[in-house]
Parts: C-alpha cells; sequence; structure tokens
C-alpha cells in the first residue's frame, strides 16, 4: 500500500521543502508479526528530500504497536475487522493513515477429514479423485482448563504440488471439475469454513500406481503453518 500527503500555502511555494510523504507497507498484517515499513519524503518536484527524518506513530494503539518510532517497526497486537492506522510525519508535514488490517494467524493445518490422506480412483481417462482438502486454522487455548479452540481462517493460500511421479503428464491439479490443462503446482485459497482444496485428473497414460501430493500453508511473512505439508497419496486401480 502506498500513501501520500500533501501540503500548500499561500504565496510563492518553495518546492524544495517536503511537501509529501510516500508510505510503502503490506495492507494486512498476522497478529504478532512485525512490520517494518518504508517512507519516503519529497519536494515539490516529487523528488526525494535527502536526511530527511520520519517519524511513525498509530492511531490505534488496541491494534497496532509501534515498537520504534524512527524505523516505523510495528507489531500487531489484536486482529479483529477494524484495520489500524499508521502514520508518518517529517517536521509538521504528516502522511495520510495507512491502513492496516490486523489478521488471526494461523497456526495448525491438517487433512480434513483427518484420517483422509489417501484416495483411491478406479482407471479410466478423465477420472477425478475427491477434495484432497485441508483445514487452515488459528487455536485458541481455553482459560478455564478445557479443550482449545479451532477458530477456521478464510483467504488463506495452500501451496499444492505433485511431487510423484517426478515426470509430468499423466495427471493433473484442478481446481474446477471442468480444467484439463497440466497442472503439477497451484495455489488454492480456503474458503469461509477454514477449507482449501484440488483434485487431481487422469488425463494421459502411462498411469502411475500412485501420485503424491503435498499441501503447504504460509503466513503472511512466509514461515510455514505448523502441520505444513501435508501429504496425500492417490492410487489408481483397474
Amino acid at each position: 500500500m502506498v500513501a501520500a500527503a500533501l501540503g500548500c500555502g499561500f504565496g510563492t511555494p518553495d518546492l524544495s521543502r517536503v511537501i509529501a510523504i510516500e508510505i510503502i507497507a503490506p495492507d494486512s498484517l498476522e497478529q504478532f508479526d512485525t512490520l517494518v515499513p518504508h517512507a519516503r519524503a519529497l519536494d515539490g518536484h516529487f523528488d526525494t528530500v535527502p536526511g530527511a527524518t520520519v517519524v511513525w506513530s498509530t492511531l490505534d494503539t488496541a491494534t497496532l504497536t509501534v515498537l520504534d518510532s524512527t524505523s516505523g517497526r510495528t507489531v500487531v497486537n489484536h486482529p479483529g475487522t477494524t484495520p489500524g492506522r499508521l502514520l508518518a510525519r517529517t517536521g509538521s508535514t504528516f502522511s495520510n493513515p495507512v491502513l492496516i488490517l490486523a489478521q488471526a494467524a494461523a497456526d495448525t493445518v491438517y487433512a480434513t477429514p483427518p484420517q483422509r490422506v489417501a484416495d483411491t480412483v478406479h482407471l479410466s481417462v478423465d477420472s477425478l479423485s475427491d477434495s484432497l482438502a485441508i483445514l487452515i486454522a488459528q487455536t485458541i487455548d481455553s482459560t478455564s482448563g478445557g479443550d482449545s479452540l479451532t477458530l477456521p481462517l478464510a483467504g488463506r493460500p495452500v501451496a499444492y504440488a505433485i511431487t510423484y511421479p517426478v515426470a509430468a503428464g499423466p495427471v493433473t491439479l484442478v481446481t474446477s471439475d471442468t480444467a484439463h490443462a497440466l497442472v503439477t503446482a497451484d495455489t488454492a485459497a480456503s474458503g469461509s469454513t477454514g477449507i482449501a482444496s484440488v483434485k487431481l485428473r487422469l488425463i494421459a497414460g502411462p498411469v502411475p500406481d500412485s501420485v503424491l501430493v503435498t499441501a503447504s500453508a504460509r503466513r503472511a511473512v512466509g514461515t510455514t503453518v505448523p502441520g505444513s505439508p501435508v501429504t496425500f497419496v492417490v492410487r489408481f486401480l483397474p
């Protein structure tokens, strides 16, 4: 996300002074992740002003905490539906607020139903497997000592890949039952129930006895969600 603020005055403008601040920052961040935004002070020619000191702050301390006002290092405190607002200032010039949506952090991923790590397809060209589905969720521990709560997370990317056979050709990953293009790696997003899925389609021979498919979920900062990768085995039978 890029944000800038402009300043103006009366009379002949001083085009060498700072009149705008440009901010580059992501529009979402997961709980407890750390963000280091970038800012440029711009003059009246929209050139970078060298040596300008930028000070960072937030208008929503319940959502965001600026750990270092000089570097802008910021952490998400609490996920929610209302974005936190991040500001940059140099002298008396302020940027427009940058909105950063605070999302819950995924901490678990597993096949769903839990026992479904294998599927059997009866052999025929154009055969489709059942859905190779995984659930992405956040686990919330009970404060009273009871069972933990599993909170499904929507809109989270899952990377699927055919890892065996190594040679591409006999089977393809599909996210639509009508798709036939050869795809050996694809990304599916989790839906409102936290579930992401693909299917496997037989498109040509020779047909392997089995196919291995891995599914890996990653958080916004690139770290792997615990439980990844999930490995599915699809067997082709006469």
